[in-house]
């Protein structure tokens, strides 16, 4: 179709990054004139990812939440407890859910134009941006792109990890699961040098989501992932008997390589491009909102972005950089880590930490209640500039300096 070359935003990419822009652009009575172009590289037809996330506050998408907890459990070989959560929810948004909420606000509004396309460039300009796209070109006076990012790994600078995943959402015969509780993670199963885990989000007594998680640079082969969904179900739930449903399959990449929030004066990043999936943890819906909340009051009050387009608070992505180090060199140590985390902190600090909303009095409480050495050690290599490496010899059981 003609798409008129003129926009005052362009938003590439309709994942929950750019669809969320869009969305509060649109809920926003000072930019009701805006032009903006919602270029898409495939429809969101299909139920293709969950998100997940707490949030103590209200939210735009609440009437498409699909289900929230109250509780939150932890569990590891030496501690296991089941928490109330006080002002938190815990909740989750099936992504179709998302994508029609999002494309029905947007469709009957003239000021939208949603295209399905693809951007080959981004050339940023005095006057704004020129896009280069798979139907010509098309300017803009913003660029909001939420393309995944290109990155030329420097490992000899940078730690590149990856969260990887596969889902299962099971049916049982038999109640089993307590749709109260949220299993945040369950350590108790092999480490196999790395950081492993179990992550349950139960909907009913019989129906949940049940992913084995890793944090590692390297996927696996389907069949492990596989294999420790069944031992979990079978041996831990003692569940013999239940059928696959759906499944999810994922892998977010998790590093401190920079991530700019803005790539040129007219080019604002959005989404993992910037930086929003938390190096550390995977989670990004609740940081693509509050992204995209200071994004849409810089633009209603000035007409530009602002200058800091994130708001980052520079001692958290330290926190991330000292995980990711202690997890690239000896992943098995992570669950030693939350459980001293869960054990010795109350949930709330926890959380608020993990959200990047504590105090320093509440970081440093954070931080004097985990074995220091591991950290230690990281802070170590943060200084040399340079990232901590596996020892490979003795049996590959020793961690490098």
């Amino acid at each position: 179709m003609p798409v008129k070359s003129d926009f005052d935003y362009l938003i590439v990419g309709g994942g929950a990054a750019g669809l969320s822009l869009a969305y509060a652009i649109a809920q926003e009575p000072s930019l009701r004139q805006k032009r903006v172009l919602l270029l898409e590289p495939l429809a969101k037809n299909q139920n293709d990812r969950t998100w997940s996330f707490w949030t103590d506050e209200p939210n735009c998408f609440d009437s498409i939440v699909a289900h929230e907890w109250k509780k939150l459990a932890f569990r590891s070989p030496s501690f296991e407890q089941v928490f109330e959560l006080d002002r938190y929810r815990y909740k989750m948004i099936r992504g179709l859910d998302f994508y029609q909420f999002a494309h029905e606000a947007l469709k009957d509004n003239p000021q939208f134009t949603l295209v399905t396309g693809t951007v080959e460039a981004l050339d940023n300009t005095a006057m704004g941006v020129i896009a280069h796209t798979s139907m010509g070109q098309i300017t803009a006076r913003y660029a909001f792109d939420s393309r995944p990012p290109e990155l030329t790994k420097n490992t000899a600078k940078y730690r590149y990890l990856l969260q990887h995943f596969v889902g299962w959402e099971v049916e049982t015969e038999h109640d089993v699961f307590d749709p109260t509780t949220v299993e945040f993670m369950d350590f108790r199963g092999v480490q196999h040098q790395e950081a492993r885990f179990i992550y349950v989000l139960p909907f009913s007594r019989r129906r949940a989501l049940v992913e084995y998680t890793l944090f590692s640079s390297e996927v696996l082969p389907t069949v492990e992932y596989e294999a420790a969904l069944r031992d979990y179900l079978s041996n831990t739930l003692g569940i013999k008997q239940f059928k696959i449903e759906a499944v999810e399959i994922g892998a977010i990449p998790m590093t401190d390589h920079p991530l700019p929030a803005r790539a040129a004066p007219h080019i604002i990043n959005l989404g993992t491009r910037a930086g929003r999936a938390k190096p550390s943890t995977g989670y990004a819906f609740r940081r693509i909102q509050a992204h995209t909340q200071r994004l849409v009051a810089a633009l209603a009050v000035s007409g530009a972005p602002p200058k800091d387009p994130t708001g980052d608070q520079p001692q958290f992505h330290i926190f991330d950089t000292l995980l990711l180090d202690i997890m690239q060199r000896q992943g098995e140590r992570t669950q030693a880590i939350f459980t001293e985390l869960f054990q010795r902190n109350p949930l709330e600090r926890i959380l608020a930490f993990l959200d990047e909303r504590t105090s320093w009095p509440d970081n440093l409480r954070i931080m004097n209640s985990v074995t220091p050495w591991p950290f230690l050690r990281s802070i170590g290599h943060v200084l040399r500039g340079r990232p901590g490496q596996r020892n490979l010899g003795a049996g590959h059981k020793k961690a490098a300096e």
